[in-house]
């Protein structure tokens, strides 16, 4: 069978481009979107992430308020910092990168966060409208792989989508919007306690594989022309590669391609669309303010 790979490099870039003209609409009208990136600490993955979406901000027109903070920032200094971006009518969005240093609670800053400006759709009002279909931010990761299905055109009505995961960034979002009418999964969610796990992905028509662990998902556990969605990134010793690594996904890629119809590729696949998502977030929130 043939194997489409998904460019998530491209679907996103399309996706930039149009929050770039909206962005561009809305200052003509005195609007200029605005989203603050707050670091704490100098954690290499995270850092790494934050630069992304500073590039991304730079891209689609947006004020980039990004704030670097120290490893020793104490969580009340934190918490004053988004109390205050929360009173600034000039910011649209704010994202704390996690994860954060051990002293500070990350539960207590997502809460921090006021709703409206919740870009990461991580606040519990945020997760709440989701779940009910009320209009909301939802999480940039999950949200990206629905439109990764959109574009492909690829049928979800009635198919059966199994989400390998359950954690609250991943797993369980993209299981809720799976289900939503618009989407119309039918949706069975795995995880470490799953048993006979392969008996389950055998009967998928959409794997979405979200676990955290290179080849959690491997040829002979999927039927032939299913979809498989890979959201993982792990860093794997290799000697070919300057840096001594490289990224795969939570599947086996090359084992999957020629049984699977359509798979995401690690790196540049589900990845861009986060960043994309966040972008369009953030536009959804200054277009507020005009509608």
């Amino acid at each position: 069978m043939e194997t489409k790979i998904i460019d998530g490099k491209q679907i996103a870039s399309d996706v930039r481009a149009d929050v770039a003209k909206k962005v561009a609409e809305l200052k003509e009208k005195g609007v200029f979107p605005c989203l603050a990136v707050i670091l704490v600490g100098e954690n290499p993955a995270s850092v790494s992430y934050v630069t992304g979406k500073r590039k991304a901000l730079a891209e689609v027109g947006m004020v980039d308020k990004s704030i670097t903070l120290p490893e020793s920032t104490s969580e009340d200094e934190l918490l004053k910092l988004i109390d205050e971006l929360n009173k600034d009518d000039s910011v649209h969005g704010i994202l704390v990168q996690l994860p954060l240093p051990k002293h500070i609670n990350e539960d207590k800053v997502i809460m921090a966060i006021c709703p409206e400006k919740d870009v990461d759709g991580f606040h519990p009002v945020s997760v709440g409208n989701m779940m009910i279909g009320r209009p909301g931010f939802l999480p940039c990761t999950p949200h990206g792989i629905i439109v990764l299905l959109e574009k492909m055109g690829i049928e979800t009505s009635g198919k059966h989508a199994v989400v390998i995961g359950r954690s609250n960034i991943v797993g369980k979002p993209v299981s809720i919007l799976l289900a939503r009418k618009e989407t119309n999964c039918t949706v069975t969610m795995c995880h470490t306690g799953t048993k006979n796990m392969a008996e389950i992905t055998k009967q998928a028509d959409i794997v979405v594989v979200a676990s955290g662990r290179p080849h959690t998902l491997t040829c002979d556990m999927v039927k032939e022309g299913a979809v498989v969605i890979d959201v993982g990134v792990n860093r794997i010793p290799d000697d070919s590669k300057k840096s001594g690594f490289r990224l795969v996904g939570d599947s086996d890629f090359d084992d999957l391609v020629g049984k699977v119809s359509y798979i995401t590729p690690v790196p540049g696949g589900v990845g861009p669309m986060t960043i994309a998502m966040l972008m369009q977030n953030t536009l959804e929130s200054a277009q507020k303010l005009v509608s």
